[in-house]
């Protein structure tokens, strides 16, 4: 079984990322992968000398949107529609997918292309629609290689990171009667899949996108991408469908142009993406191109409920990656171990307060706390610090005290009796020092197998640090 089956099928984060350690094509693309976000934001924001004062400005920036939230969305809403569009508003995932299915049908839709949307996948749309009777056709490569794997994304800005060259060839021959062809070279891929999808364009009823951001000045919808796909999804098709979440909404152009200086620095270590491009309402007769109908469909799925609340800093992700990108945890088992749209750090903390199923407990441990999603978040957003809390919930709310919570509960009682704790310390150091003998490690401890499996565990010194100052203190006498 591979580790896309296990992620599909396995609720266990511990089972579903050990069998991502041994998915030998996982490690190959990790390994390939990994390093060069890191390098290419870090050449990025050193091109720039304001980057920290850059990333205050859009801090700011969300945390005044989310803090007039309703405001802002009730005036984008009447912006929208003064542009000759329409806002739905969709508080659960099941709502969302009935309005999208809803709008495609009015049109007697059969195919809808799809730009890239985390929101749609955050919903299952796709799987929707085809119960319908309408069939997606993704236009983002990455998406459209997953499309064909019939997998899921593994990483929100670049989904198919987990596949390896050599699979999306095998992908692209199964699926391409296209006869024999060379595609040794990126750029094959890239242009067999650029001739492949341009019809969809062309023929596609519908077109289905997500958004960056939400102006709330002009109801303006931005879209970030490389590829022009998002482009051509918005304007070809007679209807536009814009799938995204409330808390996208920014105030101004002034404040949407403070988040795209980190957004594209920190995603892909462009100082911009490609293509910005935003759209504002129905093609007006004054308009060569463009849709005659344009609507928003608004998810809250939860969010409004972070609002006020210790988590809320969590609705300022940009969604640009970077938190993932920098990760040691995701870096070793890819998106897929987490089983959710939103893997890595901000998928750890975002992913418990959405879904709220009890296996999404696992994700807020995840994590090493090494700080260096934090310290690259674009709006300093405090994961450790929230994962953190959310392991404190965790504790709270559990039934049954595991062994873990049992040994922290002992572990604090002790160090509240100094005495009683030097003691036990002196005992264990002792107990330890003969049974290891001049073992400087142990390659085997009991109720330890799950560390002694993978590595080997150092045996301590022969006294603690308080017993062995003592002694160095009575030399210097």
């Amino acid at each position: 079984m591979s580790q896309v089956q296990i992620q599909e099928t396995q609720p266990d984060f511990i089972i579903r990322s050990r069998a991502a350690l041994e998915d030998n094509h996982l490690q190959e693309a990790l390994e390939k992968a990994g390093s060069g976000f890191v390098y290419k934001r870090q050449a990025a924001t050193e091109r720039i000398g304001n980057f920290e004062q850059l990333r205050d400005q859009a801090r700011r920036v969300r945390a005044r949107a989310l803090q007039h939230l309703d405001l802002y969305l009730l005036h984008f809403e009447k912006k929208v529609q003064q542009a000759g569009g329409q806002v739905h508003w969709a508080e659960t995932p099941a709502q969302m997918r009935e309005l999208v299915i809803g709008l495609c049908q009015e049109q007697n839709a059969k195919t809808a292309t799809k730009g890239k949307s985390m929101v749609g996948e955050e919903v299952d749309l796709n799987e929707a629609l085809e119960a319908a009777g309408v069939e997606p056709q993704e236009t983002d490569l990455g998406e459209y290689v997953l499309q064909l794997a019939h997998e899921r994304p593994s990483h929100i800005v670049a989904p198919a990171l987990h596949k390896t060259k050599a699979q999306v060839q095998s992908l692209f021959r199964d699926n391409h009667a296209l006869g024999e062809r060379a595609l040794d070279e990126v750029a094959d891929i890239v242009n067999e899949a650029r001739a492949v999808i341009r019809d969809r364009f062309l023929q596609a009823d519908v077109g289905i996108t997500g958004a960056n951001m939400l102006i709330a000045e002009t109801g303006t919808a931005a879209i970030v991408t490389n590829e022009g796909n998002g482009d051509l999804t918005a304007t070809l098709p007679r209807t536009h469908i814009i799938t995204t979440s409330i808390d996208k909404i920014v105030p101004t152009w002034e404040d949407a142009s403070a988040i795209l200086r980190v957004l594209g620095r920190s995603a892909t270590g462009q100082d911009i993406t490609t293509y910005t491009s935003f759209f504002t309402g129905a093609r007006s007769q004054r308009d060569k191109d463009g849709p005659d109908q344009f609507h928003i469909v608004l998810l809250d799925n939860r969010r409004s409920e972070l609002l006020g609340s210790e988590y809320e800093e969590m609705l300022h992700c940009i969604r640009c990656g970077a938190c993932m990108n920098h990760c040691p945890v995701y870096q070793a088992v890819g998106g897929h171990s987490y089983n959710s749209v939103y893997p890595g750090p901000m998928g750890a903390v975002l992913t418990p307060l959405l879904r709220n199923e009890e296996q999404d407990n696992q994700l807020p441990n995840a994590s090493t706390f090494c700080g260096r999603c934090e310290s690259v978040c674009p709006v300093r957003i405090p994961l450790p610090g929230l994962m953190r809390k959310l392991r404190d919930r965790e504790q709270r709310e559990a039934k049954h005290a595991n062994a873990s919570t049992l040994a922290v509960k002992l572990f604090c009682r002790l160090s509240r009796h100094p005495a009683l704790y030097r003691k036990l310390t002196q005992f264990s150091l002792k107990l330890v020092s003969m049974v290891r003998g001049q073992k400087p490690r142990f390659k085997k401890l009991p109720l330890m197998s799950d560390w002694t499996q993978h590595r080997d565990f150092p045996a301590p010194d022969k006294g603690s640090f308080q017993s062995q100052w003592q002694q160095r203190q009575k030399g210097k006498k």
